[in-house]
């Protein structure tokens, strides 16, 4: 098990540090920290206080990504899918929640409301070509590949 270590600061005392559901587990547990209550209306995106600011290692990048049982059971998760927390970040990581239901969802302090995966990256060195090396899919995209 490779593990990297990650320096975190609490910025409120209620904050809770990121824990692992199981020993396997890729992404950590990250836990809402709010005074109160937040009551996130059918279809709308409320910013999700965790209390905890990071410092990331150049080359790597915190990921925010929904949590399993929260978005298919309740139908709350990250509104921009995959959140991408850079290194160079150093001020207090939100979780911007969208609630794809009709109903009104709360979040309460303490709840689990997203999972961060630590992941490197690569950076590209863009290069303009006249051509790129054929394939056998070509330019076939959004379902050219068929259903099954």
């Amino acid at each position: 098990m490779n593990f990297l270590d990650i320096k975190v600061k609490k910025l409120n005392e209620k904050a809770v540090i990121p824990t692992y559901g199981s020993e396997f587990a890729a992404g950590a547990d990250a836990y809402a920290c709010v005074d109160e209550d937040v009551v996130i209306k059918p279809h709308e995106t409320a910013f999700i206080k965790t209390g905890l600011s990071f410092e990331i290692p150049e080359g790597y990048a915190l990921y925010v990504f929904a949590r399993s049982g929260l978005s298919c059971k309740q139908g709350l998760a990250p509104a921009n899918k995959v959140g991408v927390v850079d290194s160079d970040y150093r001020g207090e990581v939100m979780v911007a929640l969208h609630n794809h239901t009709n109903e009104p969802k709360v979040v309460s302090n303490g709840e689990r409301i997203a999972q961060f995966v630590f992941m490197p990256y690569y950076k590209a060195n863009f290069k303009v070509v006249d051509k790129l090396s054929e394939t056998v899919r070509g330019a076939g995209g959004f379902g050219s590949t068929g259903k099954k």
